[in-house]
């Protein structure tokens, strides 16, 4: 991600299913993806969802 946001990371997560592991141990899970731009080394988007 440079600039702008493409919203990769929290499909990233849902698509490899790295919170399926924790699912019967806890009661809710939320999957929470940022994206930073290289250059300028700020969060250019931020995504959360209950899974």
């Amino acid at each position: 991600v440079e600039n702008e946001a493409e919203g990769t990371a929290l499909r990233q997560i849902r698509d490899k299913r790295y919170y399926e592991k924790y699912m019967g141990k806890y009661n809710q899970i939320y999957l929470i993806g940022i994206e930073w731009s290289k250059s300028s080394k700020n969060i250019v988007s931020f995504e959360f969802e209950k899974a």
